[in-house]
């Protein structure tokens, strides 16, 4: 009897000792479960990524996104053409899914797609991949698609054009005081790709930017209907120099605007990147995303199998939202203080770029607005933005649903 107790007691330990083993499952993590737009996922044995671009490193826009790739591939040990792959040139279409299949089929685990068009087709992609993690610059419908695969990253860049803003109207400021126009001429110019929230958020919190310092300044608006058109967009920055406005911006992507700013002698603050190189006689600041604190933060969430957030916004204190060094050869005097002093009342939340005193609509001050938050394909507002008297931008979504006209901007 003896003998036969022992023979169990060391049964029963072995099954013990089995069912520990693949408890553990060895030195991989266990996965997190997968909620409603969580992006859980389990750990995948080597990270594969892939970015699918609309355009090229020719396109200010594109390049950011590459760049800020790149460095994040770097970061996290992967090789260009082995684990971080780039397709560039992919349109706002069935391609794009087509792309991201392609991705798939490589072996990539995380894909993300740089260009608002791109999205309904990185949604297809996602439901036909779920245990393939997807994310997409700009869009608007993760948090109401609810895939656990599928997510959305932007941030609040519209307090980076408000503040290289506040350097245009110092800008405009130093021009009055010598001589070149007065008050009541200081018009500046802004080249637009579409007449989207985005598109209005940006050229909005830029001139409200140089409003908070030149309180005479207007600003007139064209679009070119494309988000990358170098002819177009020279031709926009020219008519609007003949129109006379003493300084032009820019939500486009190819250099057409700057260049056009540097043969006539006009100062600009382009976007996505410095122009200096080009430009060293107009070029005063840019503002931009830098996408790397995103990919970061994804690529080591599905490295270790975490949640990635379904509707993501960087913001100035994640690293996410930066200007470019000014140049100290057009800059007015005290541009770098002032901006520094704004940019740290944004950050504290006693300044906020979408102050409604700042600002009316048809000689009005706005009080209350309903936004297409949801954004369901209905053009339906249903969520109210305005609290505590400014417009709460990139707060209910990551993506941009500013889409007021206000007083001071014209649209041509």
């Amino acid at each position: 009897m003896k003998g036969l107790k022992k023979v169990l007691a060391l049964v029963l330990v072995a099954v013990f000792a089995i069912g520990m083993l693949a408890a553990c499952g060895g030195s991989e993590p266990a996965p997190a479960p997968a909620g409603s737009g969580s992006g859980s996922a389990p750990a995948p044995a080597t990270l594969k990524v892939g970015l699918i671009c609309l355009h090229d490193e020719n396109s200010t826009y594109d390049k950011n996104f590459i760049d800020a790739f790149k460095a994040s591939c770097e970061k996290a040990g992967l090789v260009e053409g082995e684990t971080c792959f780039i397709k560039t040139g992919i349109p706002e279409g069935e391609e794009a899914q087509v792309a991201a299949e392609e991705f798939v089929e490589m072996g990539c685990n995380f894909i993300f797609a740089d260009s608002f068009g791109h999205e309904p087709y990185i949604i297809e992609a996602a439901k036909e991949n779920p245990d393939v993690q997807f994310s997409h610059a700009t869009g608007t419908r993760a948090h109401t698609e609810n895939l656990s695969n599928y997510h959305n990253a932007f941030a609040s860049i519209y307090e980076g054009r408000y503040l290289a803003g506040i350097a245009a109207g110092l800008k405009l400021n130093e021009m009055i005081e010598a001589g070149q126009f007065t008050a009541e001429e200081a018009k500046m110019g802004y080249v637009g790709a579409y007449p989207y929230a985005e598109v209005k958020s940006g050229y909005t919190s830029f001139y409200l930017g140089a409003k908070s310092v030149c309180p005479t300044v207007t600003m007139d608006v064209l679009f070119t209907n494309s988000w990358y058109d170098e002819t177009a967009e020279k031709e926009c920055a020219d008519n609007l120099i003949k129109g006379g406005c003493k300084l032009i911006s820019q939500h486009a992507d190819s250099w057409g605007a700057p260049s056009a700013c540097e043969a006539a002698g006009v100062p600009d603050v382009s976007y996505n990147g410095s122009t200096i190189s080009a430009c060293p006689n107009t070029f005063i600041v840019s503002s931009r995303i830098d996408w790397s604190p995103y990919f970061d933060y994804a690529f080591d969430c599905v490295k270790n199998g975490k949640a990635i957030d379904a509707d993501w916004t960087g913001t100035i204190e994640t690293g996410s939202v930066v200007l470019t060094d000014f140049n100290e050869a057009v800059i007015a005097a005290g541009t770098v203080e002032t901006v520094e002093t704004a940019k740290q009342e944004l950050i504290a939340g006693t300044r906020h770029v979408f102050d409604c005193s700042a600002f009316t609509v048809g000689g009005e001050a706005l009080t209350s607005y309903l936004a297409d938050v949801d954004d369901m394909g209905d053009f339906a507002p249903e969520t109210e933005v305005i609290a505590d008297g400014f417009f709460h931008e990139s707060e209910f979504r990551s993506a941009p649903y500013f889409d007021i006209d206000i007083d001071g901007i014209n649209i041509l």
